[in-house]
């Protein structure tokens, strides 16, 4: 039975065309196919009968109108009446009139024919739907309605070449009974899609088709030998296309005879790059692009990818070594050659690599030997002590490297931390802070060891240590002459509390273990051996600190390791270091995390409402610009600035939260050096603001009473004034420390002070008052043009003279910038004062403070108090600070505060994802990669539309050579993946960075908390096991909350105890596979 055949399809249908225009030239077309010269004869008897039907209906229509014609119309021939079967004569005229009317129906027929047999026999989509993709088909309202015939075989009104193909749900159309035809998710095209091309387009080396000459093209104007060519028009213009082809298929079989290769642009930058190193062999940059490009060649997904990178890194790594003698001693160059050889190297090749290039001696490469020794040693945190203490021997004794031995200090302390020994750490720290801080008189000047043995001698008295209740010093028990506090209280280990609610075994150990690491911090008396450190488990690591530098980074060190975060602490102690993947420890804490992701993760916003028929777009909605991730230059923003509404600063009491706060008091008031140490005394301020603003205020009191004429005291206690918004008192501050008592320009602190009260009358509002304050400062009094210059020129002679400080001169320069902007209202003039300022520090920090200082200026200036600003002046000068600074988590809040009335997300995704931090060899840093996974669910409800961007991201930070040995980023995937509901991708990925840090306990937690669900008991058993062998710090061993029973909730997949012995088990996987 054949199919009927009519097109029933409309033109919206997308899997296949319609190609019929109507049920007989199907049929006429089916018969053309199957005999040719009959189907010429049936167009021709066709065509007769369209005639006759023609002339009929012609005839007949004449006849109608004749009733109706009048006699003006009698000349016009008209068709005359039928009268039964016979006609009567017509004249020539009417005939003619017929005759050109069939021939120009018949001709229209042709041509709407002929229009139907040139249709296409399919048609390129060459613009897809891209949700195709994401949802595995087309949208249910582009298939039309269908019936299938022909017992399932074929649809109705559908040629009958068309079959059906069934795939799942729905059906598939193609041609003839082929094979199943490749979908869009199948490997096969995938495989296609990410081939290199084999063919490219090369444009014509000629830029135009006719020669020129002296600059001009020479156009033809013999008219005469034009006209005597004319009779060959026709000819010659059939012959130039045959020339062309023929001209242009010589010029390809040329090519292709001389056997030049065309390069694809993978070929050409990679031909390149290789031209620049032949120019300059040394540029360690262009070795580092041409890695880069070499391995983009290689996804990190596919087959063997990691040994084939790593080998395709040391072949170009050692022929820059060896292609300039300064190439070997570039540590970039060093340690990726390293890293790389990890990958393919035996571990004694390995080793020795690694002592050739301690041989260079200098502290990036010992430190990261130390990395590397911390990530594959197998002996715990006792052999990173060991390792440390190698790394200490080296450095010697000068005083130039006691920074240097911080760091290593500081590395080994956060691996202690990392591993569950948070006792010890803290017992590191007290140590320290006695032998620096509280040494007795009759000890100065004895050797360290001399210092230590007695030291010991207080450590085992029991005696509260720095930062306990009650301590005060191991100089105060010396000279109270060694009294036995044996009977007083001691501090005791919290006991482990069980979660009655979950009866899983694994959830009551994971649930009891976190909590004794976030409690348990202080080192006890007790029984415990982890709990008790003895002074003999760090003595090794103990440091003589004699520089006053040096002892001031001791205590911002510990803070940032009692989780006060010291934004450019770690930069500041090593100009481009990779020190933040182990130091910002603060990112793993739980209240952090919470703040990193947003709170809705798997709820989505609508983007429209529909009112009366009629779609009307939301408002957009958006969190605060300035994030949980605080990074800047040191001095860049002070403890105590704050910028925005909400008055953003380093400190607040979300940052708090999770923090021994009576510890960290008694740590600031222990280790606090006279009344002069103003540095100390504002961290100790912006610490209790955070927590209580009037707390603060009396501590400020406190420290004023001892020293009344300290200029940073008393600006401080303005601006804790100003954060309570008292700006009175403030303003009272002010003028009694600057206008009371005449102080020069050129003293310290006092171009501070004078900005500080500017600032504080600008943003209240009151112009005049600011501009008043800014000539007071240069003791310039009046009003009118010729004022403001002077004032101008004298502010210009201040910032030209000598300062000890430079803050100072930029407290001078961003007055000077202040009164342009007020007298002026050039956003561009005020800026001009900011560039046009010489580089007075080699360091990039005060660079970076000026530049936060304008756009803090055009932020105040435009957003703050809503000054009528172009856009586009703040918007460029962002995107030039975010290029420049991409880790200082400050500019990047002002730039999302700029980006936020515009509906176009570009240079907001520019920031994000996998490139690198300036498109160059730098790359990202932890901060910068984190914060990018806060920008993501910024904009509420646009989270989920950006978790393909965020993993991505992460991904590539997984794979940097700066970051994927951090611990901190691992935590920061698996939580990612955890909250997005990728439990077994987190999996996954927890095997991986379990591997790439293996001392870090909260990664193993892991698996017995959020990853409960998809870890068998035998897995966790084998988790605990690894933890237990690579000496991880537990409380409790798993096995103790096995034995007390309860059903396991978490999988079903085997019993809960894991009784199953092993070779039980193995005899059961035999049995299971006997067939095979």
């Amino acid at each position: 039975m054949s199919t009927p055949s009519f097109s029933s399809f409309p033109p919206s249908f997308a899997s296949f065309p319609d190609l019929d225009p109507g049920p007989s030239k199907n049929t006429l077309d089916r018969t053309r196919n199957e005999n040719p010269t009959g189907a010429r004869e049936n167009d021709r008897i066709v065509k007769k009968d369209k005639n006759r039907r023609g002339s009929k209906k012609l005839r007949n229509e004449a006849r109608k109108d004749k009733k109706h014609k009048t006699a003006e119309h009698d000349l016009e021939p008209v068709l005359p009446r039928q009268h039964g079967h016979t006609w009567k004569e017509v004249s020539i005229p009417d005939d003619e009139k017929i005759k050109a009317e069939e021939d120009r129906r018949l001709a229209q027929s042709d041509i709407q024919e002929s229009r139907w047999d040139s249709r296409p026999a399919f048609i390129s989509d060459r613009k897809g739907d891209q949700l195709n993709v994401t949802y595995g088909g087309i949208h249910a309202g582009n298939v039309p309605k269908y019936h299938v015939v022909n017992r399932g075989r074929s649809i109705l009104g559908l040629d009958g070449d068309w079959a059906i193909y069934r795939r799942g749900k729905g059906i598939e159309i193609n041609i003839g009974r082929r094979h199943k035809q490749p979908a869009l998710t199948d490997s096969s095209v995938t495989t296609l899609l990410a081939a290199p091309p084999s063919r490219r387009i090369i444009g014509s080396g000629d830029s135009y088709k006719h020669e020129e000459v002296d600059g001009f093209l020479r156009l033809p104007s013999d008219r005469g030998h034009k006209a005597a060519e004319d009779y060959r028009s026709v000819t010659r213009q059939q012959e130039h296309p045959d020339s062309d082809s023929q001209s242009s298929a010589s010029d390809d079989s040329s090519g292709d005879e001389s056997g030049t290769p065309i390069l694809t642009s993978y070929q050409l930058s990679l031909k390149t790059l290789e031209q620049q190193l032949a120019a300059d062999p040394s540029s360690v940059e262009t070795w580092l692009s041409l890695v880069k490009h070499s391995l983009s060649n290689i996804p990190v997904t596919s087959k063997n990818a990691t040994k084939a990178r790593a080998e395709i890194t040391l072949a170009i790594l050692t022929r820059a070594r060896a292609a300039h003698p300064h190439n070997r001693s570039s540590r970039i160059l060093f340690l990726k050659y390293l890293r790389a050889g990890e990958e393919v190297w035996h571990e004694s090749k390995t080793k020795a690599e690694w002592e050739e290039a301690l041989k260079l001696d200098g502290i990036e490469i010992w430190m990261e030997w130390l990395e590397w020794r911390i990530r594959t040693a197998a002996g715990g945190v006792d052999t990173s002590v060991t390792d440390a203490t190698r790394v200490l021997s080296a450095l010697g004794s000068s005083e130039s490297r006691e920074i240097d031995k911080l760091r290593v200090v500081w590395r080994v302390a956060v691996a202690f931390q990392q591993a569950g020994y948070y006792e010890r750490t803290t017992a590191l720290f007290q140590a320290q802070a006695e032998l620096t801080f509280e040494v007795p008189q009759s000890l100065y000047g004895l050797p360290l060891e001399s210092q230590v043995e007695s030291l010991e001698e207080f450590w085992e008295s029991e005696t509260p240590r720095a930062g306990e209740s009650g301590a005060k010093g191991w100089g105060d028990w010396i000279s109270r002459g060694r009294p036995d506090i044996s009977g007083s209280p001691l501090k005791a280990v919290p006991q482990m509390d069980v979660d009655i609610q979950s009866k899983d075994p694994y959830v009551q150990w994971h649930y009891d273990e976190s909590r004794a690491d976030r409690i348990s911090r202080v080192p006890a008396r007790s029984s415990d051996p982890y709990a008790t450190v003895l002074l003999s488990d760090i003595k090794a690591l103990l440091l003589p600190l004699c520089t006053e530098g040096a002892k001031n980074a001791f205590r911002l060190i510990w803070l940032s390791v009692l989780g006060l975060h010291i934004p450019g602490l770690a930069e500041t102690l090593s100009q481009g270091s990779w020190d933040d993947r182990w130091s910002f420890t603060h990112l793993c804490s739980f209240s952090r995390l919470d703040s990193i992701f947003p709170a809705t993760v798997g709820q989505r916003q609508l983007m429209a409402d529909s009112h009366a028929g009629t779609l009307i777009g939301r408002e957009r909605e958006f969190s605060s610009a300035f994030g949980p991730i605080k990074e800047w230059s040191r001095d860049a923003l002070g403890p105590l600035e704050w910028v925005g509404q909400e008055k953003w600063r380093m400190w607040a009491a979300v940052d708090l939260q999770g923090i021994n706060q009576d510890f960290v008091r008694a740590v600031f008031k222990q280790l606090r050096c006279g009344s002069e140490d103003y540095e100390w005394d504002i961290h100790a301020l912006a610490f209790e603001a955070a927590l209580n603003i009037k707390s603060a205020l009396k501590l400020s009191r406190t420290f004023l009473s001892t020293a009344r004429d300290s200029l940073p005291h008393w600006a401080t206690h303005a601006r804790l004034e100003r954060l309570r918004e008292h700006v009175d008192d403030a303003r009272k501050i002010y003028q009694t420390v600057l206008v009371a008592s005449q102080r020069p320009p050129s003293q310290p602190f006092v171009g501070q002070l004078w900005w500080n009260w500017a600032e504080m009358e600008w943003l209240s509002g009151d112009q005049n008052a600011a501009l008043r304050v800014i000539q007071r400062s240069v003791n310039i009094e009046g009003a009118g043009g010729m004022v403001v210059l002077r004032v101008k020129r004298a502010l210009d002679d201040t910032i030209s003279c000598a300062h000890e400080q430079w803050k100072d001169r930029e407290g001078w320069i961003k007055l000077r910038a202040l009164i342009e902007l007020l007298t002026s209202s050039s956003q561009d003039g005020a800026l001009t004062i900011f560039d046009s300022q010489p580089s007075v520090n080699e360091s990039s920090d005060p660079r970076e403070s000026m530049m936060v200082a304008s756009l803090m200026l055009l932020y105040n200036h435009s957003v703050m108090l809503r000054s009528p600003t172009p856009p586009a002046v703040l918007r460029d000068r962002l995107q030039i600070a975010v290029d420049t600074y991409p880790d200082n988590s400050l500019v990047l809040g002002m730039f999302l505060e700029a980006e936020k009335g515009h509906g176009i997300w570009g240079r907001v995704r520019a920031q994000l994802g996998q490139s690198t931090a300036d498109g160059g060899p730098r790359e990202k840093s932890i901060s910068r990669r984190i914060a990018e996974v806060w920008v993501a669910g910024w904009e509420k409800g646009r989270w989920q539309s950006e978790i393909e961007r965020t993993r991505s991201g992460l991904t590539a930070a997984a794979e940097s050579e700066r970051t994927t040995g951090s611990a901190i980023l691992w935590r920061v995937i698996l939580e990612f993946e955890v909250r997005v509901g990728e439990l077994q991708r987190a999996k996954k990925l927890l095997y991986r960075a379990v591997n790439e840090c293996p001392l870090a306990k909260d990664l193993y937690m892991m698996a017995f908390g959020p990853l409960r669900s998809v870890f068998s008991a035998r897995e966790l058993d084998g988790f605990a096991d690894i933890m237990a062998e690579r000496g991880i710090r537990m409380r409790k061993g798993v096995d103790e909350y096995r034995m007390t029973g309860g059903d396991e909730s978490g999988s079903g997949s085997e019993d809960l105890d894991g009784s199953e012995d092993e070779i039980e088990h193995e005899a059961r996987q035999r049995r299971l596979l006997m067939p095979y």
